[in-house]
């Protein structure tokens, strides 16, 4: 099975958990919101969960929760990344934003839920409950105030700042707003089995830089249809962006950089990592 036919079919596994999991939810605008949040999406975080808990013989009836929840959790971020107050988006994965098809409060209360949500799904399946605790745990870490809400706050603080960020802040940044969740879901594998996540989390740390340049490369030169969300915004905004410092060529030559950095750090692994490998390519060879 190919790499992208594989991604289909695990998104299709997290798609139903999470289906699953609202269906006893009141039949509301906010669940609503939530189903609606939650559609579409390459699932790639989920697809890392899954994958870094097949590496470490994690079965997939306990890997799954924390899929679906990585995949919750990262939905609301960007419900809310998306509010007027934020980036003020209108088209996120081929859809109105959520503020857009209903309001800016349904918009913050989806986002909520779906943040809650996470955790719940991450304390739901028989995995054992020291594991659980263990994934919550780094979980509201790298999705609070040291990592994506720290990166997102850094990202609307430059919209306002007198002089562009440099490289090395852009690359703070984004460790926050993209690589936290990347980290964690790369990670969630070996938490699972009790074990040392270090080269797991080198792996994402790469990456993660390497998931953004290309966002900001497809940002400059992908399809808006093919995306799924409004491009170029970055640049119409004066924005410093890993393309505006390197330039696209640069940009993909560190892109490159850093995946094979990313491929290195899976060597303990051997050929039971390929998957994860396959992977890696696919973020610098992307169109959406």
């Amino acid at each position: 099975m190919s790499f992208l036919d594989q991604l289909k079919a695990e998104a299709g596994l997290i798609e139903t958990c999470l289906m699953d999991a609202l269906s006893d939810f009141p039949k509301d605008r906010i669940t609503d919101g939530m189903t609606h949040a939650l559609n579409g999406g390459k699932r790639l975080r989920g697809y890392f969960v899954l994958q870094s808990a097949a590496l470490h013989n994690v079965p997939h009836d306990q890997a799954i929760w924390s899929a679906a929840a990585i995949e919750a959790l990262h939905a609301y971020s960007l419900v809310h990344d998306d509010l007027p107050a934020m980036d003020d988006d209108d088209l996120r994965r081929g859809q109105p934003t959520v503020h857009v098809k209903w309001d800016e409060a349904t918009a913050i209360l989806v986002g909520d839920a779906l943040q809650a949500l996470a955790f719940e799904l991450v304390g739901s399946g028989p995995l054992e409950p020291t594991h659980k605790l263990a994934l919550s745990q780094t979980l509201a870490r790298q999705a609070g105030g040291r990592a994506l809400i720290r990166g997102q706050a850094m990202d609307i603080a430059a919209e306002t700042a007198t002089t562009p960020l440099s490289l090395a802040e852009i690359e703070s940044l984004q460790a926050g707003k993209t690589g936290a969740l990347i980290e964690w879901s790369c990670a969630a594998g070996a938490i699972m089995a009790g074990v040392d996540p270090t080269p797991m989390t080198n792996f994402a740390s790469c990456l993660g830089r390497a998931f953004q340049i290309s966002d900001d490369i497809l940002d400059v030169t992908g399809d808006e249809e093919i995306a799924g969300k409004r491009l170029q915004k970055d640049t119409t905004a004066g924005k410093a962006t890993f393309v505006s410092h390197l330039g696209v060529e640069g940009a993909k030559d560190k892109a490159r950089a850093l995946v094979a950095e990313a491929l290195h750090a899976l060597t303990p692994y051997d050929a039971q990592a390929d998957t994860l490998r396959d992977a890696a390519r696919f973020v610098i060879s992307r169109k959406f």
